[in-house]
């Protein structure tokens, strides 16, 4: 991609019919912003902090890149609770099926997968960033690596430092940030922007974990013989929500997509009561009947281990887990113990780091910024994606909002340079 050097006068550039735009952030966000402004014919330059762009796709990628969902829209925006209203015309605006359609005219084949997932047929995101770095390329967009934002230049733009660690000013006639939350730092997303903007009097919803793995506080032997193990078909439990699936054990807890569904409501927990409640199931593909049957039915004489690994048919880690929940004083009654293996009782101290975290909750308050993704308070400043509060469990709706609200800024950056437009034609 091009590299760009310092524009032209907001005032000139507007009146020339092409506006001079900075994009902060080389996310989905912020690449979606920069095409979305380009294709309308304006200078682009995106500023990136790391070395190179997408940097947080392509740890995505190394799990499929889920993309988006292929469930029905209306179930799809139920996925975003509190922020749905908030989100909802960026994502009908560019839904699943556009973003499928854009991924795809970049020669990225996509497929439902049978969780109603949508992924590139290649399970990876390389192929797709490389694409739309080119298509960006050819569209005149200029990349601007290694350079960190310092602060919003009063006269419009932005102040960084440079590769080199100059501090530099880029002049512009609209700012689109998506510096992202501040999950996986070191891909860039460090949440330093909050500083920055608080100063600017912007409220800011403090940044947590999502789509966390959670804190147990396990015996050293479990941790010694059973971190890293899978839970499958498994379903979990915590203030009357439940998520099924999988979970992996670790040195500090539990993670994994079953234990992720249920960050908001282990976080709510937590803010209440200083810990929160999980029940796991550790059959959740039988009754507790069945379940108690087979215990029944179990060899005379055979120990309660091989019992649960038998008749149970529990792993060596869920067995672990059992015992850790009832401080190794299990049932010896069929139905008891199938009562309790259809829901362990563990305490969770907190959520893990939010370093560790897939995403983040948290951002900049709706109330901040108006239908076009502009900053109230600082007119020509737009935002997107993680930076706004909301958030999302994983099955592709982190990125669907992510390339929606990259696509709205975009949009009301062009509508905010028409208007600034005719201001200058009308004088």
């Amino acid at each position: 991609m091009n590299s760009t050097s310092p524009g032209p006068s907001a005032q000139t550039s507007v009146q020339s019919g092409r506006g001079r735009i900075v994009v902060v952030g080389a996310g989905p966000a912020g690449l979606m912003a920069a095409e979305t402004v380009a294709a309308a014919g304006h200078h682009v330059t995106v500023i990136e902090q790391m070395p190179s762009a997408g940097r947080k796709l392509l740890m995505a990628g190394r799990g499929g890149l889920n993309l988006t969902h292929s469930e029905p829209l209306e179930t799809f925006l139920g996925r975003y609770g509190a922020a749905r209203a908030a989100l909802e015309p960026a994502i009908r605006a560019f839904p699943p099926e556009a973003l499928v359609a854009w991924a795809e005219a970049l020669g990225q084949e996509t497929f439902i997968g049978t969780s109603g997932r949508i992924f590139p047929r290649v399970m990876k995101a390389s192929p797709l960033l490389r694409a739309w770095l080119g298509r960006l390329s050819g569209l005149g967009v200029g990349l601007r690596l290694r350079h960190r934002l310092l602060e919003l230049a009063p006269s419009g733009g932005v102040v960084v430092t440079d590769a080199a660690g100059e501090r530099v000013e880029i002049r512009a006639d609209a700012v689109i940030l998506a510096l992202g939350g501040a999950s996986w730092p070191r891909l860039g997303s460090d949440g330093h922007w909050t500083a920055l903007l608080g100063e600017k009097g912007v409220e800011i919803v403090p940044l947590e974990a999502a789509n966390s793995g959670v804190c147990v506080c396990w015996s050293s032997a479990l941790v010694e013989r059973h971190a890293g193990a899978p839970l499958k078909r498994i379903a979990v439990a915590c203030g009357g929500t439940t998520s099924r699936g999988e979970a992996i054990v670790s040195s500090t807890g539990l993670e994994g997509g079953a234990i992720y569904a249920l960050s908001a409501v282990v976080r709510e927990a937590l803010l209440r009561h200083g810990t929160a409640s999980l029940s796991i199931d550790l059959r959740a593909d039988i009754s507790a009947d069945a379940l108690a049957s087979r215990l029944a039915s179990a060899r005379k004489g055979d120990t309660q281990s091989n019992i649960l690994r038998k008749a149970a048919r529990l792993s060596p880690a869920a067995v672990a887990v059992l015992r850790e929940g009832v401080a190794n004083r299990l049932p010896s009654e069929p139905a008891v113990l199938a009562s309790l293996i259809k829901a362990v009782p563990l305490i969770v101290t907190s959520l893990s780091a939010i370093e560790t975290a897939i995403s983040t909750a948290g951002g900049i308050s709706w109330q901040e910024i108006d239908t076009s993704f502009m900053l109230k308070k600082l007119p020509g400043i737009f935002c997107a994606g993680e930076m706004l509060d909301w958030e999302a469990p994983t099955g592709g709706y982190l990125l669907q909002a992510c390339f929606a609200t990259g696509k709205a800024a975009g949009s009301g950056a062009l509508a905010h340079l028409a208007d600034a437009t005719r201001s200058n034609h009308a004088h």
